[in-house]
């Protein structure tokens, strides 16, 4: 079969689903006798594509809908819906965060995270600190530490007479969103030295006695318990979570009518370099090395490497970033591209950055994660920085494919429309922006911002986690998105 054929094949299978309604329609009242067939006008399939107000009022969203399409190389605008509207990005911030870390520390940037001995090495003895020095690596994972700690024991350190102190450079910061209920594991703490994305996994059983509890942090591989974090068992039903920093430690109680037979999640680290210490203290003990627990330094270290681990390359972890929507990646890879130590500051420095790079002037934000609902663009904004990023760029290589759907939300196989783009959600907000090929080649940009902002700031701090009808708000939203990805398809083809 010839190319030219497969395209038309494939344009016919997108033009199905669309054009079905009209169809049968058609054919309800068919005459009894043939008649001569007409020759459809070129334009008949964008006559009939449904039109935006039609979709968009049988979302039944509410709030508002804006969005904006546009030709990926002159970035005409072809068709839009209050395209100036500043709206939530959610987590398509973190395409513009890519794009940010991209240009300021190169795609080959890797972060290295050391053990460093103050004092000599004699007899298999440290005779001074170890120290964890943390690099701003925001994927270090407790099977790295494990195997820093193996390799410590190659160098040949057996015993530590000194302190175990950890640093990370920067300093702390609690959360990415103040907003958010203490307990959800995807609004950690934010520092230089981070470990499994500063998540603690909490795990509870049924005993005859009441539960048994247990924290750790836990890989595929291993599971260390943790003794920074502990969790305590309250009798009542409401908070489920209480969380307090006394005594330098993470400390939770969770409410026993909420725990049932047994269950287990992760639960945001506050404290993440003591975290980190704690988690080397246990791995480092399986290889026969005794360390003690770990304290903050407050200098930089200096002393003699014995080991050095490094992260991915800069476009393997803002892949994975845009891939699994990782919050911690987004804010400590946009702190290390703006060099400021304060999460708004950091923030302010990228807003900047995208108006002097892309032209925007009313895009700001307050985090590089789109978790905070006080950020804001416009569709308009966003497509000229997907535009600006290049049709065949960094950001479009890594963007995650999204699969097609039909007008009745299921999955088209082997869709000839092409889109790779980054979602995001929230409480009533969702948003899609990236890139789309239409089945006749042609390259579109695209942003889709959708949110009941009044609802969503209505909503209690207990009712964040899973409010009422979020989901089914979501789902509307999804299916709304499909619907317009599938009628650009066929409206703004080649």
């Amino acid at each position: 079969m010839s190319r030219s054929n497969v395209t038309k094949f494939g344009r016919r299978a997108v033009l199905g689903f669309l054009l079905y309604g009209t169809a049968s329609a058609a054919w309800a009242n068919a005459p009894a006798a043939s008649l001569r067939p007409v020759r459809k006008p070129g334009n008949a399939p964008k006559l009939a594509a449904r039109g935006i107000d039609a979709l968009i009022s049988e979302a039944k969203l509410g709030g508002k809908v804006a969005f904006a399409v546009a030709d990926a190389r002159t970035g005409k605008i072809l068709e839009a819906k209050n395209p100036l509207s500043s709206l939530p990005p959610a987590s398509t911030a973190k395409a513009i965060t890519t794009m940010f870390a991209l240009e300021k520390l190169g795609s080959g940037k890797r972060f290295k995270t050391q053990l460093i001995a103050t004092g000599p090495v004699q007899n298999g003895i440290l005779a001074g600190d170890l120290v964890l020095k943390g690099g701003g690596d925001p994927t270090l994972s407790t099977d790295d530490l494990f195997n820093m700690a193996a390799r410590l024991k190659q160098a040949g350190v057996r015993e530590v007479r000194g302190k175990l102190r950890v640093w990370g450079g920067v300093g702390v910061i609690d959360s990415i969103d103040k907003s958010q209920p203490d307990h959800v594991g995807y609004n950690p703490a934010v520092a230089g030295l981070n470990l499994n994305f500063n998540r603690v996994y909490l795990e509870w059983k049924r005993t005859s006695n009441g539960y048994s509890v247990t924290m750790d942090g836990r890989s595929d591989k291993i599971r260390p318990g943790v003794g920074f974090a502990r969790t305590t068992v309250a009798d009542r039903k409401t908070p489920v979570f209480t969380y307090s920093g006394q005594g330098g430690r993470d400390n939770w109680s969770v409410a026993r009518a909420a725990l049932g037979r047994g269950g287990g999640r992760w639960l945001p680290v506050r404290r993440p370099e003591i975290y980190a210490g704690d988690v080397l203290q246990t791995v480092a003990r399986s290889h026969g090395i005794k360390l003690p627990f770990p304290q903050k330094m407050t200098s930089t270290p200096r002393g003699t490497v014995l080991v050095e681990h490094s992260s991915a390359d800069l476009r393997k972890v803002t892949r994975d970033m845009l891939r699994f929507s990782t919050n911690l990646t987004a804010e400590v890879v946009g702190m290390q591209a703006s060099g400021k130590g304060n999460l708004r500051a950091s923030a302010r420095e990228m807003s900047s950055w995208l108006g002097a790079r892309h032209g925007t002037k009313k895009a700001k934000f307050v985090d590089h994660s789109g978790l905070g609902d006080a950020s804001q663009i416009s569709p308009t904004e966003m497509c000229r920085a997907l535009v600006g990023a290049g049709p065949n760029g960094q950001l479009r290589a890594i963007l995650k494919p999204v699969a097609i759907r039909d007008n009745d939300n299921k999955v088209v196989q082997n869709s000839p429309i092409k889109v790779v783009a980054k979602t995001g959600t929230l409480n009533f907000v969702s948003a899609l922006a990236g890139y789309m090929r239409t089945p006749d080649g042609r390259e579109l940009v695209f942003a889709m911002f959708m949110a009941d902002v009044p609802r969503r700031r209505a909503l209690k701090v207990s009712e964040k986690e899973n409010p009422r009808g979020s989901r089914s708000w979501n789902g509307r939203a999804k299916k709304l998105q499909g619907q317009l990805i599938n009628r650009w398809a066929v409206v703004h083809g080649a």
